[in-house]
Parts: structure tokens; sequence; C-alpha cells
């Protein structure tokens, strides 16, 4: 259903559910996502599975589903000739799936527009590294077009995910500037630091007197990694925190396959949320299963 609430007010309340990895339900429904574009060319050739892996997740006791376009992006559809005009439909499109499924959902629930940094629409894996040799304006006006888009479409919050690095971090604040929207900004992190290298500790300082973010953290990680990264947020930003690790599987690119094992215990969740965590989920290879124990984990749905 939709939700009666803002989202900052919601966490205020307590904690609530993320969704896991949209690509892993896709595929767990027979889509192929050997593509540039990933999850987002589904938003052109199959918007139907992306409205289903949404509900799926809203079933397993999501309160916040995350939209299908983080790798969407003008640049990339405009290598494959969607024109300007469409590429906004797509985008937009991305919310409206999203909000189908959560309107159809017993609770209320939230969309989160999801954006995902520039080394995303790279697709080379370089979103992982970040210092991509642009400036701060030159990301700014790269992220500017498609948030601006998606902020039309009318999310409840704009989710700014999957920041390696300071610069981009500060790139995707003034270009969200204007939306009025609220929004969460979360890095991708290793061993205590930003992909790039970067003190996780100043990194969160950027956003700590931004009253447009509504919640810090850190996704597509390591779950242990997320440990200590959610205390540190918590501390350095005195913000609520989002948090959704990976299963802790670790991707080969040059075979294209995950290997290792599963280290996402949902049981983790508990520490997370005595920590200052109010909005907890999964990322890649987090499934509805999780979900569903996550959710009953913290008290959700």
């Amino acid at each position: 259903m939709q939700p009666v609430r803002g989202l900052a007010p919601a966490l205020a309340e307590g904690p609530l559910v993320l969704d896991g990895g949209l690509s892993n339900q896709l595929e767990a429904q027979g889509c192929d996502l050997s593509d540039d574009l990933w999850s987002a060319r589904l938003l052109a050739d199959g918007p139907e599975q992306i409205e289903a892996a949404h509900a799926a997740y809203a079933r397993a006791g999501a309160q916040v589903l995350i939209t299908s376009s983080y790798q969407a992006t003008f640049e990339g559809f405009a290598r494959r000739g969607v024109s300007r005009a469409g590429a906004a439909a797509l985008l937009a499109r991305s919310v409206e799936l999203a909000r189908a499924a959560a309107d159809a959902a017993r609770g209320e629930t939230w969309v989160a527009a999801s954006v995902g940094p520039y080394g995303a629409m790279l697709a080379d894996g370089s979103e992982y590294r970040g210092r991509y040799g642009l400036t701060v304006r030159e990301l700014a006006d790269f992220h500017r077009p498609r948030i601006q888009a998606l902020a039309a479409a009318r999310p409840d919050v704009l989710a700014l995910e999957t920041v390696p690095d300071t610069d981009e971090a500060r790139a995707l604040l003034a270009a969200a500037r204007d939306t009025g929207l609220p929004l969460w900004l979360s890095y991708t992190v290793a061993r205590g630091h930003t992909r790039a290298g970067q003190d996780l500790a100043g990194a969160f300082a950027i956003a700590a007197g931004d009253d447009q973010v509504i919640a810090l953290g850190v996704n597509c990680c390591d779950p242990a990694d997320a440990d200590r990264a959610v205390e540190l947020a918590a501390r350095e930003a005195g913000k609520p925190v989002v948090v959704y690790p990976n299963s802790g599987e670790r991707w080969d690119a040059a075979a294209g396959r995950w290997y290792g094992r599963t280290t996402f215990d949902p049981a983790r969740a508990r520490g997370w949320q005595a920590a200052g965590a109010r909005l907890i989920g999964g990322c890649c290879r987090v499934g509805p299963e999780r979900v569903a124990a996550l959710a009953e984990v913290i008290g959700g749905r």
C-alpha cells in the first residue's frame, strides 16, 4: 500500500526492511542479464519481470523497494539507439514498476529510486575503484539529468548507492540538491575504506550537515565490512544508518561467475540495529528468502 508517512518519520519510529539484489531475483525468474545495461535492459524488453521481482521482495517483507535504474542512464540507452525522450520514459518506468508492486503490498511500502555511480554506466567494474579522472563538477553534470528524470516520477526517496569515493559522493549530493527529495547515500567499502581507499570516517562526514540526507551508510560490500561501517556512520553523521551488503560471495569478472561461500547472516542485523541501522537489507546475491529471515530478525512486516 502507499505510505501514509514520509520515510524519515517512519525511520524515527524504528527500522525498516530493504529489499535484496534485484539482478539475482531476475535471474531466478529466468532473465538473461548478460548485457552492458544489466537489469536496466528489461525496462524496455521485460518490464513485467521487473515488477514481478519487486513483488517477490514485497511478499518477503521488504518495506522499501529499490528501482531497477542503477545502471539506467541517458548515455547507456543512447548506445542502444534510444532517444533522450525514450530514455527519460524508461527511467520513469523504473519508478512506476516499483510503485505498482509497492501499492499491491500489504503494509506501507516506500519506493527508492536507485542512482548508481558513473562506473555502472561504463559497465567495466570501475564503480569498485572510483577515481575516474573526472572532476566533481563533471560527475555532477553526468548525474543531474537522470536524477531529475527519476525525481519527476515521484519516488519517495533517492538512493545514491554503491558510491566508490568522496568525489562522486559530493557530485551526487550536488546533482540531487534541487529535487527537494529526501535521499540516502551509501558507499561501497572494503576493509574500512571507500573502494578508492579513502578514510571512511571522512567520507561519512561529508553528509553530516546535509538535511536532505535522511540516512547514510554502506551497500554492495562484504557483510563483515558492514559491521564496523554501521558504527562509524552513526558516530560521524548522527543520522539513521542504511546497510545492505552482498551475500559474501566474490565476483570473478574474467570468468563471469560468483565463487566462495555465503556469509550473509540475517542475525547480524541485530548488531547493526543496535549500532544505529534503520534501513537494513541485502544487495547482490541476497534473495527473498534471506530478506524474509531479515524481516523476522528486525521485527519487520
